[in-house]
């Protein structure tokens, strides 16, 4: 997926995501060393671990956001190297302490074979003991809560209806948006996207870890330390490499 002109207003977009709570929970468990943002997307959170310390390198398969992230972090005056990349195809990134996948990128993933091979490339770029963090949307998200919709949003620089769908398989939601952006006072610009996401119950995600050669060190929800439960909507795992 290009993400083509969402990459200009997805920062926008993204304003409610305690992205300070991020850092935080993956700074209690790995303090400093080398990390790799995956899906790195405008570059927010890149930009936030640099800052505090870690030597980050970043990814992404889109050239938009990419374009987006160094201009981040140029302006930041910070040194990160990017590359785009899909998530499962790291050949040549290696020596990392943790990797993480931020704000449900894993769920872009089409099928479970694909999120296997993520996993088992996360463990190869992975140095003995480091650490992987990721979040992906809960079942109870994609098959309940995604199903409410339409979604709007009005506001005076980006405006939005959102209508979902149930997707070809299970677990998956199809998301029809089209966007309104103010270029003018009187005047907006309309473009539509879909995205299409798919996730997994907590025990199939745990089964794959473990195959990777990973052991599971936590699992919480919702930006809080609380153990998952039916209603979480976003599942937060924590493995480290053996």
């Amino acid at each position: 997926m290009s993400y083509g002109k969402f990459a200009s207003i997805y920062d926008s977009l993204m304003q409610d995501i305690p992205y300070e709570q991020y850092v935080e929970w993956v700074a209690s468990r790995k303090t400093s060393g080398k990390l790799l943002d995956l899906a790195c997307g405008t570059g927010t959170l890149a930009q936030l671990f640099a800052e505090l310390g870690y030597e980050v390198t970043a990814s992404d398969l889109s050239e938009q956001m990419l374009t987006m992230a160094n201009q981040r972090f140029h302006e930041a005056n910070l040194r990160i190297p990017t590359y785009q990349l899909s998530m499962d195809n790291l050949e040549g990134l290696h020596g990392f302490d943790a990797v993480t996948i931020a704000i449900d990128s894993l769920n872009y993933l089409k099928n479970g074979e694909q999120v296997q091979k993520t996993f088992n490339e996360v463990h190869k770029a992975l140095n003995d003991d480091g650490m992987f963090f990721f979040d992906v949307h809960s079942v109870y998200k994609v098959d309940e809560v995604y199903m409410d919709s339409p979604f709007i949003l009005d506001d005076e620089e980006v405006s939005f209806i959102w209508h979902t769908e149930p997707g070809k398989t299970k677990h998956s939601v199809v998301h029809d948006i089209t966007f309104f952006v103010q270029e003018q006072e009187d005047l907006y610009q309309r473009f539509e996207e879909t995205h299409e996401q798919r996730t997994f119950p907590i025990s199939t995600y745990t089964t794959w870890l473990k195959a990777a050669g990973f052991v599971i060190e936590s699992i919480s929800a919702d930006f809080t330390e609380a153990e998952p439960s039916r209603e979480s909507e976003r599942i937060f795992f924590c493995a480290r490499k053996v």
